[in-house]
This record gives structure tokens, sequence and C-alpha cells, in this order.
């Protein structure tokens, strides 16, 4: 803080303070005025108008490193604290129970052993993992006063949170991909979807989660955190986290940005493009229970894809620092939390075959006889 004393002119004098203040993209500074007859005193220093809470540490020389952060979630609602536990337990079971569930069917129903349910086996186990990533921790800060995580737990939190959904992100086109050829191609199904393909689809969803996850967890934690700790969300998610580095984050901004597109509009055209030709091969079916049954399964997928995909890219795939905390959190319980549990509702609901063979399920463990 520096002060600077200055004769006025007469103007001035009239005044008995004058502030003023402008920005930079990254700061914001402030001035003051005081006058006093024909003498002025300026005091000139930073501002919060604009600056992130690690912009500010910055400012104000604070480089305390950090051991822990505070997730502040939906702490502003003190009221709401035990009816907003009761309902993400209650989700959170749901999802748990309904995607085991939906694993087991298709494991142990021989009629179900196809790439299709395969797919959708590995989507419930997805499922499954990157709920459980979020969903304990949240429960818990619920209901605890402490609501710190260490610096290593953020750190693994978010590794196994992109790793996660962005397998997910692909598995969902290998899956548009699968229905493409089921319609499209009847006759080569069996020749391109073999079990070999299917694996390697797979395969390739975790390595291109692990390759993302890799880059983003390291371009958010190769930043300095020093001093501000409080992350307003209800786990460490990217955008968040940047805003408490003491640092400049332009860079780590477009980082976010650009693999947070690959990831995401990628598999998307795929899953577009596949669906497009499916819808024009379903137009051309001449058997009405044929072109239901196509359409049934296709539009069920298409539901549970716009829901994903749209909350994914309206959280990441825009500039840094676009979006008020409020409604990320909001978006992000939608890909988190409800998602998982709807999947296999989605999935399974407009699904005969899923349907008979839970009803075949059912009767044996009632009717063992």
């Amino acid at each position: 803080m520096s002060f600077l004393h200055a004769r006025c002119s007469p103007l001035a004098s009239c005044a008995k303070s004058l502030i003023l203040a402008w920005c930079s993209p990254s700061l914001s500074y402030a001035q003051w005025w005081t006058c006093s007859g024909n003498t002025c005193l300026t005091d000139c220093h930073l501002s919060p108008l604009q600056m992130t809470p690690g912009e500010l540490a910055l400012a104000s020389g604070n480089h305390t490193p950090v051991t822990q952060f505070i997730l502040l979630g939906f702490s502003s609602y003190p009221e709401l604290q035990q009816l907003l536990f009761v309902t993400f337990l209650l989700i959170y079971a749901m999802t748990v129970m309904g995607n085991l569930g939906m694993m087991a069917l298709i494991f142990t129903d021989s009629r179900l052993h196809s790439p299709m349910y395969f797919f959708l086996s590995v989507l419930s186990f997805l499922d499954i993992c990157y709920s459980s990533v979020v969903t304990p921790k949240l429960l818990v800060n619920f209901l605890a006063s402490d609501k710190t995580i260490s610096f290593e737990g953020c750190v693994v939190q978010l590794t196994f949170f992109v790793v996660h959904v962005t397998a997910e992100s692909f598995l969902l086109a290998s899956m548009a991909y699968d229905r493409f050829v089921a319609i499209c191609q009847p006759l080569h199904y069996g020749s391109i979807m073999t079990k070999e393909t299917c694996l390697q689809l797979v395969a390739a969803s975790y390595a291109f989660g692990g390759a993302n996850s890799a880059i983003q967890t390291g371009n958010v934690f190769a930043l300095p955190f020093c001093g501000p700790n409080q992350v307003t969300h209800y786990f460490c998610d990217i955008p968040p986290l940047l805003r408490l580095a003491c640092a400049n984050t332009a860079t780590a901004g477009v980082v976010l940005y650009i693999f947070s597109a690959l990831v995401t509009l990628l598999p998307a055209a795929v899953i577009l493009t596949s669906y497009s030709l499916v819808l024009v091969a379903i137009g051309r079916m001449r058997s009405a229970a044929g072109r239901e049954k196509a359409l049934s399964t296709c539009a069920s997928h298409f539901l549970a894809i716009a829901i994903f995909y749209g909350t994914v890219v309206f959280t990441y795939v825009q500039p840094h620092g676009s979006t008020n905390d409020t409604n990320g959190q909001i978006v992000s319980v939608f890909y988190t939390i409800i998602i998982p549990m709807l999947n296999p509702f989605i999935y399974s609901l407009r699904n005969k075959e899923v349907k008979d063979a839970l009803q075949r399920k059912l009767q044996v463990s009632i009717f063992p006889c």
C-alpha cells in the first residue's frame, strides 16, 4: 500500500472523497482520493472487485501451502441439510441397487449375452464407480461439521472421477456404433461386433479416460495453492479448484476447454452420425414391429445420452470462469448423481428383452418349482 500527497485543483477541494476504479482481465484496482483543503491523499491498492480467491491471496502475499480443502457444497442451505441427506441417500441407494441389478441380470441370463447388453453392463459399472467417487463424501458432509478433504484426497477424487466420466463418454459412442451396425448392417453384425472388438472398445474407453485424467489432474495440481481452500462445490471439480490457484490460470483454463471439448464433442459426433443413419434405416423398414422395436431402443439410448452430454458440455466446454458456482453445482448434480440412477431405468423400461429377462428371474425366485 502506498500513500502519495498531491496538490489538488480548486475543483478537487470541493469533494470530500473520490473513488476511482479500473480492471484488467485478471486483477482489479481501486484508488481512493481524500481531500482536505488544497491537499489530497491517495490510497491505491488491489480491490476484490473481480478477483478470484487465489488471485487475492497472490496479491496479498499469502503463500501458505494448502494441505486440505473445505467442500462447501450445499452448506448455504443449513435448514435443508437433513432433507438433502435423505434425498441423496435414497438416490445413491437406487443407483447402486439398480446398476448392480442390471449387471447381475445381464450376466446370469444367457439371452442377454450380446454386445449391446455387454456395453450396458459396463455402463452400469461406470455409473456405480463415478457416483461412488462423489456421493459418499457428499452424504458425510451433510451431517458433519468438518467438511474438509485432504489435498491428497482431493487429487484422488478428481483423478478417479475424470477417468470414469471420460470412459463413459467414449463408451456411449461405442454403444451408438453398436446400434448402427445392428440396424444398418444386420447381416454383418456378428462378424463386426465380435467379443474381441467389444473388449477393445471398452479398453479404449478406459485408455482415453486414463489419459484425460492424467492431463486434467496434472493441469490443475501443477498450479500452486496458497491460503484459500474453500471449494464452492460438493466435490473436487476442476473449475472451482482453478479459482483457488495462486497463479495465472488462463493456460489451465484453455487446457480444460480443449480436452473437455475433445472427450465430449468427438464421441457426440460419432453418436449423432450413428443415430442419424439409424433413423434413416428405420424409416426404410417395412415391418412395423421391427420399426417400433428399433425406435424404442434408440429413443431410450438417445435420451440418456442427451442428458449426459448436455450437462457435461455446460460445465466444462465453455470459456474458463464464465459460469457461476451455484449453476455449476446444480448442473453437476445431474451428471454425477441423477443420471447414474436413471440409466438402468431408461435402458430397461422400454426394452422388451430386459423386461422379459427380469420377469423370468422373478418367476424363478418366487416359484422355484
